[in-house]
């Protein structure tokens, strides 16, 4: 069997057998969510915690997902010392799709108008997977909104990924994924719960013929602290997220009068690419104090 089928079947198997870590969340009350309409997108978001001294920390999910999905353990503890913010994307959720096709330039910009409506001049964004490529995106073009990122499953190009693996993504079929927290909370959730074919396939599309590409000296230009974060067995190479790392000012002598770099490195142990969102044990401790760390330079 072709390692491209293989990873189709495999994406929908795992999420099947994770259950995408959505059964030990947290039960909630009624989600503290809304619309705002930004470039002709019906966008749905949601605001948790309340304003702190620190930024409000942005959250961007990735493909086929949704907050619930992708940051349902993590959003109780972290709104817990600050305002979190959670967007989700067009076809995406509860954000319905609309006549343009899926880009990552133009999620960064509806991203960007969102926040500014509602007057956030100035924000820490942790992205995950497709959403990792946004919140760089957004850092490098609005850099003046961005204080820290963190980028965890996300690479600069198709390079960043084991080779095969985005062709297999190709060969995704929606009916893979029926019985899967993709699907599942797809039907409950999204306005149009019958366009799950159309979400699979807009998906399908940007991967295949826009997937981002960031250039080296662009990023090493990047004036935001970066937490990179990739799971051991994640279908982003470790090479490539060393790589990022010193893009980023990292992979340098800590043992130095000048210190540590800024930004930081985290591999985690026994994590796939799908699982890497539900490790809280891992990420609570991690991220508060990667976002509440001093920023010692200026790149």
């Amino acid at each position: 069997m072709k390692l491209t089928t293989v990873f189709a079947a495999a994406l929908a198997a795992t999420a099947l057998l994770t259950g995408c870590g959505t059964a030990d969340a947290p039960a909630e009350a009624a989600k503290p969510g809304a619309y705002a309409d930004v470039h002709g997108l019906h966008m749905y978001y949601e605001v948790h915690g309340t304003p702190t001294e620190q930024p409000p920390l942005v959250l961007l999910h990735g493909a086929l997902s949704g907050i619930g999905t992708d940051f349902g353990q993590l959003i109780p503890e972290l709104s817990k010392t600050r305002q979190v913010i959670a967007v989700e994307q067009q076809a995406h959720g509860r954000t319905a799709d609309i006549d343009r096709p899926l880009r990552t330039p133009q999620m960064a910009e509806d991203t960007v108008a969102l926040l500014r409506t509602l007057g956030v001049q100035r924000a820490d964004i942790l992205g995950y997977s497709m959403g990792a490529g946004v919140a760089l995106q957004i850092s490098l073009t609005h850099p003046e909104l961005v204080r820290k990122q963190i980028l965890a499953a996300g690479g600069l190009d198709a390079g960043a990924m084991h080779p095969g693996l985005l062709e297999g993504l190709a060969e995704l079929k929606p009916e893979q994924l029926h019985g899967s927290p993709f699907h599942d909370d797809y039907m409950k959730n999204a306005p149009r719960p019958e366009d799950f074919p159309r979400l699979v396939a807009r998906v399908t599309e940007h991967d295949q013929n826009a997937s981002p590409v960031f250039a080296a000296d662009a990023v090493r230009q990047s004036k935001a602290p970066t937490l990179t974060v990739i799971g051991d067995s994640d279908i982003i190479r470790p090479e490539h997220a060393v790589e990022m790392f010193r893009l980023f000012g990292g992979g340098i002598m800590g043992d130095s009068p000048a210190g540590l770099p800024d930004s930081q490195l985290a591999i985690l142990p026994g994590t796939s690419h799908i699982t890497l969102v539900h490790r809280p044990e891992l990420l609570l401790p991690m991220i508060p104090a990667f976002l509440d760390a001093p920023v010692k330079a200026t790149r």
